[in-house]
């Protein structure tokens, strides 16, 4: 039986042909997905950081930023299977992007703490390409692929959210159907954007 969490991977590339973007699953704890979740984190850390406070993020600030994202991917509601799965993509054989998808079942309904969940309702997070692979197409596929795991799942509609100042993610989310919803998240103080998208 297909496995629901693994999207169909790319064609093997051509020899001297342009690499091509594949997507798996990947254990959080899997060397790889640690080092992209460090970099995303950084990365958007960094810029809030640098807007709101004029400085870079400290190593004492990323160990407690790092501490408090492990706490969410790996808890109940978190990236780890059954409720949840990180996608990582590669490019030209190197781990280049990721996305996670979690469901957002079992909630206490569109008044509860975790927003509006239910079996048909999923939640996009952690999107993030390597800053030297942006441009090629990866985010793209990233974002293709967490859609067909969504569908696999039945999940009918996913939701996001992001930062007023992550402009790239905006601009993505925009060209691919992602519109603008009610805040779905009251406890999370980085959500400033909330998206959602109606799979078909």
């Amino acid at each position: 039986m297909p496995d629901a969490t693994r999207p169909a991977p790319a064609a093997d590339p051509v020899p001297g042909s342009v690499p091509a973007w594949a997507v798996e699953p990947r254990p959080l704890d899997s060397p790889g997905a640690v080092a992209l979740l460090r970099a995303y984190l950084h990365d958007v850390a960094d810029r809030w950081y640098r807007l709101h406070h004029a400085r870079a993020v400290t190593d004492e600030e990323m160990a407690r930023h790092w501490d408090e994202m492990c706490a969410d991917d790996s808890g109940p509601g978190g990236l780890r299977p059954p409720h949840g799965v990180l996608l990582v993509a590669r490019y030209g054989g190197r781990d280049a992007g990721c996305v996670g998808l979690r469901r957002l079942e079992g909630s206490e309904g569109p008044e509860g703490p975790e927003g509006p969940g239910d079996a048909a309702t999923a939640e996009l997070t952690r999107m993030f390409v390597l800053p030297e692979m942006r441009g090629l197409g990866g985010a793209p596929r990233l974002l293709s692929a967490a859609e067909d795991v969504a569908r696999a799942w039945g999940v009918r509609r996913l939701l996001l959210n992001t930062r007023r100042d992550l402009v790239e993610a905006r601009a993505l989310y925009a060209r691919h159907g992602y519109t603008d919803v009610p805040p779905y998240r009251i406890d999370d103080p980085y959500a400033e954007v909330f998206l959602a998208k109606e799979l078909r």
